[in-house]
Formats: structure tokens, sequence, C-alpha cells
């Protein structure tokens, strides 16, 4: 793998006046990432502050209904904050602290990542500004509120489709104008190296407890590991260390919206098409002329016209399969999971239980699976009660 490359994929497609920035950055992750000192910092502010290690949980009741594999699912829902967001998040503060900077700013798409870094940044000291599209701000209002009641400046992105890549695309405008005292705290495996690597080293806590915790309670390792998939990042944590147990089977979970043959859809290893954007190469929903297609899904967490760069080397050398899954399918797997298990999950996560409640009866009992919720549902209720014809709100 050369550096900041996977496979073809990834690279620093930046401008030049952010260059010597990132340089910076990546020179700084490189001192610190095997540092001593910092990961016992790290490791006291998981333990401590975000809770981790999160539970692996047998679910008793979704298996024996199923009446397939043994499912396990890794609950990141737990985490501080609600979400696997928050892994990555005090890891960057962190580092952006060491690096003697004072103001974080981060993109947001369904307001956890928002969440995270407007937490973590008010924990440290640090000014903290959020850019978020506008159409996520009015879908995640709850999110917008929790973050101003945390410190943080929350900007309504009016640019594009309102959604998250043009979040990303004004975060970045503003680190550009601004690297003297500020890190972009970027929320998934995505945009120029070091941030797919960063990113996904922070994360990896996910993969590196459930592999102790399913050999602890197993004796084994799992037939199946999965998760949702917009830019990737809780995909990656919980693939990580898994990638080289060549009879573990990685399976990532796209968004296709209303699906996938109606343009109305966030699927992009389905859909999608190699290119260049966001500071990054990788498959993205593009049209023929390379402009950057309108994506949709119910979630606004995997509303992204893109993938990050691991992930598509993972699916150009068959090491991950991605499948996409509908709105329709994710809603179903919301209720589904809330009825069985009574754990209201993320939309986000939803969609890889939607993918694990087609899989799990088709194998054998003595299988196992694990599905990493990545985040909790209450930001999701609303727009669920919305989905199915009821106004919380009236």
């Amino acid at each position: 793998m050369s550096k900041g490359r996977f496979g073809v994929h990834g690279g620093q497609y930046i401008p030049e006046t952010l260059m010597s920035e990132i340089i910076n950055l990546e020179n700084s992750y490189e001192k610190y990432k095997n540092d001593p000192d910092f990961n016992a910092e790290l490791d006291k502010l998981f333990r401590e502050y975000a809770g981790r290690p999160s539970l692996l949980y047998y679910a008793e009741k979704m298996t024996k209904d199923l009446s397939g594999a043994k499912i396990y699912l890794k609950r990141e829902d737990l985490n501080h904050t609600g979400s696997h967001k928050i892994n990555n998040v005090l890891g960057q503060c962190l580092l952006a602290k060491k690096m003697g900077k004072t103001r974080v700013i981060a993109e947001t798409g369904a307001g956890q990542h928002g969440v995270a870094t407007a937490t973590a940044a008010a924990l440290m000291g640090m000014e903290c500004e959020i850019f978020m599209g506008k159409e996520d701000c009015e879908r995640q209002a709850l999110n917008v509120y929790r973050m101003e009641l945390l410190g943080a400046k929350v900007n309504a992105v009016t640019t594009g489709t309102m959604t998250l890549k043009d979040a990303v695309n004004e975060a970045m405008r503003e680190w550009t104008s601004r690297v003297d005292d500020t890190l972009y705290v970027l929320g998934s495996v995505m945009g120029p190296h070091p941030f797919p690597m960063m990113v996904r080293d922070f994360q990896s806590v996910i993969s590196k407890e459930a592999r102790e915790q399913i050999l602890e309670y197993e004796g084994k390792l799992p037939d199946v590991v999965m998760a949702c998939v917009g830019g990737g990042s809780n995909a990656m944590g919980i693939f990580y260390n898994f990638i080289n147990d060549s009879d573990v089977h990685l399976i990532g979970c796209e968004a296709a919206g209303r699906g996938i043959h109606t343009g109305e859809t966030a699927a992009t290893i389905a859909t999608g098409t190699p290119g260049i954007f966001h500071g990054m190469e990788s498959y993205f929903c593009q049209n023929e002329y390379g402009q950057i297609a309108p994506v949709y899904s119910i979630s606004a967490g995997l509303d992204y016209p893109g993938i990050g760069p691991e992930h598509a080397y993972l699916h150009d050398t068959g090491r991950a399969e991605y499948v996409p899954v509908t709105d329709d399918e994710a809603v179903n797997a919301f209720e589904y999971i809330a009825r069985t298990e009574g754990i209201i999950c993320a939309v986000e996560s939803a969609h890889a239980v939607a993918h694990l409640m087609k899989i799990a009866p088709e194998m054998s009992k003595d299988s196992i699976i694990i599905c990493n919720l990545s985040g909790r549902g209450d930001k999701d209720v609303a727009a669920i009660a919305r989905y199915r014809g009821k106004d919380l709100y009236e």
C-alpha cells in the first residue's frame, strides 16, 4: 500500500493553500499515533468519558425469531453522545490540542458527528464551529440544539442540495481560510490522506474489542461482520481487525433510498463510478461528465455521494461485499429491532439490521454474525413517524 493510497484509491487532491497544513497534520499524527503518553490519555478518555469498551450483546430474541445464525450486536449506541463518532473525535481533538490548535470545525449529516465534536471541544476547552446542510438541520433539529447547548456555533449550509456533501465543501473552505489555529475534525474515513487512515485507526477500537469479546464468549471468530456504510467510518472500525481473518465475511450495507434504479439513492458501490471529489480518489455517484449527482436516503448520516477509499479498495479486491438497502427495508428493521430487542437504533444502523434479517435465517445455527449498531435512534423517531404518516409535532 503506497502512502495515502488503498490500491488506486485515496491520495491528496487539495488546493495548494492546504498542502502544508495537511503535511503538518500527517507528520503530527505519525508522531503521536505510537506515543505511549498520547495513547494512554486517549485510552483513559475512551474508558472514563466515552464509556468503552462498548458491550457485545447476544441478541437472543432476534436469534430465536430469525431461527438461523447467532446474532451479536456491537453496542456503539451506548457510547457517550450515542454513537461511534465519539471514538474518532476524542482522538482528533486530543491531536489538535497537541498540535497547539485552539479551534475545531466539523461537517455533519445526521448531527451525531457534530454533537460528538461539540462535546469533545467543550471537554477540552476549544472553540467549535459545525457545518450542516440546511435540509439536515431541519431533519435533525434536536441535534442542532444539542450542539448549540454544548457551545458550538452551527452554520446551516444553503448551497447545492443543502446536505452532507455541501457541509463538507463549506468546512473545507473554512479550513482553507484559517489553518493557523484550527483543525478540521473530519467525521468519516474519507477526504485527503491522512484522514481516511487516521479516522480508521481511531475507530478500529470497535473491532479490537469485538474480536476479543467474541473469542471470549464463543471461543471462535464470527462468520459475518457487518455494518452500515455512508462515508464508512463505523464499518471500517468494525472491519479493521478482522480484515486479515479471511474466513470472516465482511458486509457493508449502503443506503439505497427509494431503490438503486430510481435515481433517489445513495448506494455508491452499487451505482457509482471512479472519480475524484473531496480530496480523494474513490467511487462516487456522478453523471457521465463527472459532476457529483444529488443523492437521497431517509438517513441524513448515509446521505453522501461517495465512499471512503479503503472501502473502495476492499470492494475492488473482493475482501468485503457491499449491498444496497432501501428506506422501506431500513424502517421495517428499525421497528423490528425495537420490538424484538427493546433497542431503538439509529436509522443508519437499521440498514445493517435489515440485511441481517435477510441473511441470518439462511445461515446454520452454529454460525455467528456480529452487526455493528453505530448509533442510537432518538434522533430518528420523528422522521420514522413521518415516514409512517404520523406527525409528532401536530
